[in-house]
């Protein structure tokens, strides 16, 4: 009987444990970090969720050609709410099963009020980054596993007022809806113009009957305002635009960030909607000055070559994941969990993304980056 020599052994067992290591490599690089997105992708009669989703995709896609996150692929899921709170719990569930490591921009009162009443972020071990709407009851107090980049209500509220008093108007309305985005928006309304001073503020509540925000739409023009505030969910803004447009108010109008220019054109006509300042929490989206801009429109072009503009949603999706990324980053944690990203983006320090900064250092609100843009005659926002 032949036994092999020892050399021809001592050459096996090497290529024996190459084959392993490069198992083990392999095995290393095919590990991946989940984002999910609970949205509603239908129902809903704005494009938020799905314009949300092609920013995630985005970033995802200019990470993943870059190495990923910290040499793991991010692997990106949505599922949809249906625009629910019950759809929203159900959902965030079968979310769950996927063991991500964040929840990206979920949508809707009802599904953050129902993230709250069911404590999920306490029953499950994840974290939620950004949130729309920018109500102050999901951020004061908040949740600590909850983290927002869009600046909220109150500063979007404080800007539009501040903007309006710097114009010179002394005589401002708020068309607000009777729901509690609504009669919070009108509240903090208040506060801003005591704290502006000089401005002489009325409200009129309206449902969102077509009947009751037409009256609503008269009472705010018997008030001969010179600047009206609409304040509540996205549709009735906009249609609150139009009533008061019908009702011959051709004052200055103001809207919250949740409109997009397009939903006013399509309700208020192009004439009716010309003109109206949107409140935005992020730099123009088309634009070219800043580093982000540049960054966000070549991701956007390799991801969705088809689109040739952007809306601020898409930048909003592609912030939210950007942020995530830059945070485990700089960690020096070894593993990418939920209870690491906590750590990493409250340890962060400031987070410079070419033109828009967040830092998480002091609460768990990274940005009050508002501006004014205004509906131009074709339908788009100039900065």
């Amino acid at each position: 009987m032949k036994y092999p020599s020892p050399l021809l052994s001592r050459m096996a067992r090497t290529a024996l444990l190459a084959v392993a290591g490069f198992t083990l490599a392999v095995g290393a690089s095919a590990q991946e970090v989940t984002f999910g997105q609970v949205g509603p992708f239908t129902v809903i009669p704005v494009p938020d969720a799905p314009e949300i989703k092609q920013g995630i995709e985005a970033f995802v896609k200019q990470a993943n050609a870059s190495g990923g996150l910290r040499g793991q692929k991010i692997n990106f899921f949505d599922v949809d709410d249906r625009y629910s709170g019950e759809g929203f719990v159900e959902q965030f569930g079968k979310a769950m099963d996927r063991k991500p490591l964040v929840l990206l921009s979920p949508i809707g009162s009802a599904a953050m009020g129902a993230l709250f009443k069911e404590k999920l972020l306490d029953r499950n071990d994840v974290v939620v980054m950004n949130a729309i709407p920018g109500a102050e009851s999901f951020r004061s107090p908040g949740h600590a596993r909850l983290f927002h980049i869009r600046a909220g209500d109150k500063q979007q509220i404080e800007k539009i007022v501040l903007h309006a008093r710097t114009l010179g108007t002394s005589r401002m309305s708020v068309l607000y809806q009777d729901l509690a985005i609504g009669t919070s928006g009108w509240a903090m309304a208040e506060e801003a113009a005591k704290a502006t001073g000089g401005l002489n503020l009325k409200g009129v509540k309206s449902g969102t009957d077509a009947a009751v925000l037409a009256t609503a739409a008269q009472q705010v023009k018997d008030q001969d305002p010179q600047a009206v505030l609409v304040v509540g969910a996205p549709r009735f803004m906009a249609e609150g635009v139009a009533a008061l447009r019908k009702a011959g108010v051709s004052q200055s109008l103001f809207v919250l960030s949740y409109v997009p220019a397009g939903l006013l054109v399509k309700l208020a006509g192009a004439e009716g909607a010309r003109g109206v300042g949107i409140a935005q929490t992020y730099p123009n989206p088309n634009g070219i000055v800043l580093p982000l801009q540049r960054e966000f429109q070549a991701a956007m072009k390799a991801a969705h070559p088809n689109l040739q503009k952007y809306t601020p949603f898409q930048l909003e999706g592609y912030l939210s994941a950007r942020v995530v990324a830059e945070a485990m980053k700089r960690s020096k944690e070894k593993e990418i969990t939920p209870a690491a990203l906590d750590r990493a983006l409250r340890g962060a320090g400031e987070m410079d993304f070419g033109g828009y900064r967040v830092d998480f250092t002091k609460s768990n609100v990274g940005s009050r980056w508002v501006d004014i843009g205004v509906v131009t005659q074709d339908g788009k926002i100039r900065y």
